[in-house]
């Protein structure tokens, strides 16, 4: 099954943006007030049917009355440090918000979930394996915790190639026939910038009988 993510942040964004960028930025002017904005930072997403766990007693019986605990990651956060030379560092933090049907005693639940680095849209570069904890008190039905995640990409491996960079920054006026073309279009273009972009994925570490429930319930 192909994961699709839903990112925080986009690998391009169009937007009306000053001329002036972030470190690791590359800012695409096209002289009539707009900009798109490329960074070397990857996208920071959940893949779809992965932000969401349920555990039953009896994995055989997926109904209401074998629930024991479900969970689900929310505020999903990221930061990129794109300062050093050879390596950029962007880490995620997230909360799971859990919910327990049996509130008898106090119990701590340890909920798998990964962190996977995915090049191109489909190259999985790596992947970690971590644990969330989520501590219910005795008689509490909800409760939750945090975690966080890291992951590193390649500078080199995330800098688009130089004549690429001058051909999309090339400078647009309005009038001129170039105006009205997205360099962002060029197939050249659009292959180079795929090899660039990575994206970070963190979601729950699910066994195949759980991914099937989330994606038909």
């Amino acid at each position: 099954m192909k994961l699709r993510a839903r990112a925080l942040f986009a690998v391009s964004a169009v937007a009306a943006l000053s001329a002036c960028s972030n470190e690791g930025e590359l800012v695409i002017d096209q002289g009539v007030g707009i900009a798109s904005v490329l960074t070397l930072c990857p996208a920071v997403g959940i893949p779809d049917y992965t932000g969401d766990v349920t555990v039953f007693r009896n994995p055989a019986d997926t109904t209401v009355a074998s629930l024991d605990v479900s969970a689900a990651m929310t505020n999903l956060r990221a930061e990129c440090n794109d300062s050093a030379a050879d390596r950029i560092y962007s880490e995620a933090s997230f909360t799971v918000n859990a919910r327990r049907t049996d509130t008898r005693g106090a119990r701590t639940v340890e909920l798998p979930y990964f962190v996977t680095v995915v090049r191109g849209g489909s190259a999985v570069v790596s992947k970690r394996i971590g644990t969330v904890s989520v501590t219910f008190a005795d008689g509490q039905e909800r409760a939750q915790g945090t975690a966080r995640a890291g992951a590193y990409v390649n500078r080199a491996d995330a800098a688009l190639p130089e004549e690429i960079r001058e051909k999309i920054t090339k400078r647009r006026r309005a009038g001129d026939t170039e105006a009205a073309l997205d360099p962002l279009a060029d197939p050249e273009v659009k292959a180079a910038i795929a090899r660039t972009r990575f994206e970070m994925l963190v979601g729950f570490q699910l066994t195949e009988a759980q991914l099937k429930y989330n994606a038909t319930r």
